[in-house]
């Protein structure tokens, strides 16, 4: 009786030890095609709330349900074998309280089987992100640009463009390393800004348009792969147009059609030899 071997998952006590040591490759993936191709050469597959923009056209994240999260989340999963896996809260669903954070984040992991949950915010935060890992969730942290407090800042704009707000930015990455977040995402941070944070803290960092300075990079994987129109930030380097392949790859089927020119069933079988 033989027995399959399975690949053994980064942890996120792993990811946490990748603090000063080779880069980490992190990208985005919403369902299970997508995870199997990015898991070989990753080390973190991020089920991001962008999703609620890249695959269901929202203006913004906000939108985005719980209940959103845990299908594209259990979808990931059952594509990924070794990247470490881990699911956004979206927003509304831990922000109110603690307790509240524990129940929404409680059925993200039970219910997916992910390795953690991100969440946005800073020193405000804090007391939230301990108690999340006092009971056994890993947190993964969101300082800078916060996608979710859009609203709030007024649009998506740069964070630590001047002294006090690059102080905010710094301690806010601070309170929540302390809380006990085994990462830090700094978004649209400038780079000395980041590099500053990324020294300082005992934890790794990872950058979404906050330059090479962190720990490791993560971008959303339709932006890199052409898979996303609508805009492209301008911090992203874009390694294929596959957009535009299956645009092309549509119309080249039409054009079949519209000629009748495609396989029919009988070209799908081949003639037994009489005997």
């Amino acid at each position: 009786m033989s027995a399959v071997a399975r690949t053994k998952r980064l942890s996120t006590p792993q990811i946490r030890d990748r603090k000063g040591q080779q880069p980490l490759v992190c990208l985005t993936a919403y369902t299970t095609q997508m995870a199997r191709w990015l898991d070989p050469h990753v080390d973190l597959l991020l089920v991001g709330d962008s999703l609620g923009m890249v695959v269901y056209g929202f203006d913004s994240t906000l939108p985005v349900t719980l209940e959103m999260m845990i299908a594209h989340g259990a979808a990931v999963m059952r594509g990924a074998e070794r990247a470490c896996v881990i699911v956004d809260l979206p927003f509304g669903s831990y922000q109110e309280s603690p307790e509240h954070a524990f129940r929404s984040a409680a059925r993200v992991m039970a219910e997916t089987g992910c390795s953690g949950v991100k969440l946005e915010g800073g020193a405000e935060m804090a007391e939230t992100v301990r108690f999340l890992v006092q009971r056994g969730i890993p947190v993964c942290g969101h300082v800078g640009l916060m996608p979710q407090s859009v609203n709030v800042a007024g649009g998506f704009k740069a964070a630590g463009r001047s002294e006090s707000e690059a102080q905010k930015v710094a301690q806010d990455a601070d309170a929540v390393a302390k809380a006990g977040a085994f990462a830090v995402v700094l978004e649209g941070t400038l780079e000395p800004v980041a590099a500053a944070i990324t020294a300082s803290l005992p934890v790794p960092t990872i950058g979404i348009g906050a330059s090479p300075a962190c720990d490791g990079q993560i971008l959303v994987s339709e932006d890199v792969f052409g898979l996303f129109s609508d805009f492209t930030p301008r911090f992203v380097k874009r390694y294929a147009n596959l957009g535009a392949e299956i645009s092309a790859a549509a119309e080249a089927y039409a054009r079949d059609v519209r000629a009748r020119t495609f396989p029919t069933l009988e070209h799908c079988f081949v003639p037994k030899t009489a005997k």
